[in-house]
């Protein structure tokens, strides 16, 4: 267990070998991550990386029009500034703190230095990558497909999964843009949520309480999410490539 305070709080530092790990410690810078904060840009160069303790960085993908929409969340199980190990300086989403926490970061240069050494970060990294491409395609199909009731399921347990303990502090109007539908759609859904007992919802801050009736009521694209970030980091391991 990662003492409190400590970047091995993100579980991808966490599976760094010890020496990789030392190397990299003092390039970690701690920082306070606000609600609503924008970490990059649409289209803007991402000077440093972002490894969430106990925060969660939704990424939305922006349209011409200034309308948005989530297409995935990364919590301490990740690292926000993929596409600067991936090959690219920008990209077209834009990272902004969906739940309020802490986190470390480091400066891109020193990042992408460590990634071509072609060690364990590179092994860890490129897993990650691929679990988050996972989430995004799903949660794609999960929009198209599947009510706003199930989609603020799936929502609800990705955040959970992210964060020590059962509250989001979260206004309705941000879920709604998040998850790219009305404000109403979601009001209703949270609506019978809370009527039903799972959830309680006051003052922008929703309650989880009763996890396996969520778990019940989500679509198949939790599961999906979640089986395949089981399957590349089996036993909080990383397997190698």
């Amino acid at each position: 267990m990662a003492a409190p305070g400590t970047p091995k709080q993100n579980r991808l530092l966490a599976k760094l070998p010890a020496a990789d790990y030392g190397r990299l410690r003092p390039e970690l810078e701690a920082i306070t991550l606000p609600l609503g904060t924008s970490l990059y840009e649409s289209g803007t160069r991402q000077e440093y990386v972002y490894f969430p303790t106990d925060s969660i960085v939704s990424l939305l993908q922006i349209m011409q029009n200034g309308t948005s929409a989530e297409i995935a969340v990364v919590g301490n199980e990740g690292i926000v500034g993929f596409a600067l190990f991936m090959g690219g300086e920008s990209s077209p989403s834009r990272g902004v703190v969906q739940n309020a926490g802490r986190g470390y970061r480091m400066k891109a240069p020193t990042l992408k230095a460590e990634f071509e050494r072609g060690g364990a970060l590179q092994h860890i990294l490129l897993r990650y990558t691929q679990a988050l491409i996972t989430q995004m395609s799903q949660t794609a199909v999960c929009n198209r497909l599947h009510s706003v009731e199930q989609q603020l399921c799936r929502w609800l347990l990705l955040s959970l999964d992210r964060l020590p303990s059962n509250e989001l502090v979260m206004t309705q109007a941000l879920i709604a843009n998040m998850l790219g539908v009305r404000r109403e759609g979601v009001t209703q859904a949270a609506g019978r949520l809370q009527a039903d007992g799972l959830v309680t919802y006051k003052r922008g801050r929703i309650t989880v309480l009763d996890r396996p009736k969520l778990e019940k009521r989500v679509c198949e694209c939790y599961s999906v999410v979640k089986r395949e970030s089981d399957r590349l980091f089996p036993g909080g391991k990383f397997l190698p490539l």
